[in-house]
Order: structure tokens, then C-alpha cells, then sequence
């Protein structure tokens, strides 16, 4: 099974970018579904952006659409989400989940069900203030 750690959270000011890493070990991530998750204090936690395996599908939070991106490096069995003209709003934890996926079964709206992620990152936190 698949194990993820996140990196690249900190401090950001609004208007600016960054780019957080979920890097997977144990597991190639181009077989798995690989959803970014954000929670902020006293909210529901939401699926930020996700990717469907082999990239065939993927799925982006209209509040983020234009501004985040979700990419994968093959080389380094990793899943980034960079995100740019950061707002207020897009602060919280962030965490990436994944679910391994090589029939390609996972994809359009299904990705946006955190229940169908088996494996969980710690989480990294992100911030958005002047």
C-alpha cells in the first residue's frame, strides 16, 4: 500500500503561490487516484482538486478552477497542487489521499468522494494573510 507525505505549506500573502508536494512511497502513483483535501478550523474538510489514475479524469472546487493546478511527475512518484492568486478562503490543512486505481475505474465526479481514498497524508498547513 501506498504511503503519502505532503510538504510545502507555509505562509502566504494573498494574491501569491504555492506549491504543495504529496510525494508516494511503496506504491507508483500513476496507479492510484490521488484527491488534494483542504480543511480549515470549524468547516467541513473539501476536496480541493483530484486526479484520476493515468490522468484520464480530473476534477477542480469551482472556487479554485483558473487558479490551482494539480500535476504529476512520473520521475518522482509525486502529485503536486500548485496553486497561484491565493485567497483568504484557500487556507487550512491540506492533505492528499489517494486510492489505487489501474482499471482506470475512478474518475469524473466519483473523485470528489473522500470515502473512496484509502490512504491519507498527514497533512500540511497552509496559511493565507497579508
Amino acid at each position: 500500500q501506498v504511503q503519502l507525505v505532503e510538504s510545502g505549506g507555509g505562509l502566504v500573502q494573498p494574491g501569491g503561490s504555492l506549491t504543495l508536494a504529496c510525494v508516494g512511497s511503496g506504491g507508483i502513483l500513476d496507479d492510484y487516484a490521488v484527491g488534494w483535501f483542504r480543511q480549515a478550523p470549524g468547516k467541513e474538510r473539501v476536496v480541493v482538486s483530484a486526479m484520476a489514475s493515468r490522468m484520464h479524469s480530473f476534477y477542480y472546487l469551482p472556487s479554485v478552477k483558473g487558479r490551482f493546478a494539480v500535476t504529476r511527475d512520473f520521475a518522482k512518484n509525486t502529485v503536486y497542487l500548485q496553486m497561484t492568486r491565493m485567497e483568504p478562503e484557500d487556507a487550512g490543512t491540506y492533505s492528499c489521499a489517494a486510492v489505487r486505481d489501474p482499471w482506470q475505474n475512478v474518475g469524473g465526479s466519483t473523485l470528489r468522494n473522500p470515502s473512496i481514498y484509502d490512504t491519507w497524508g498527514q497533512g500540511t498547513l497552509v496559511t493565507v494573510s497579508p
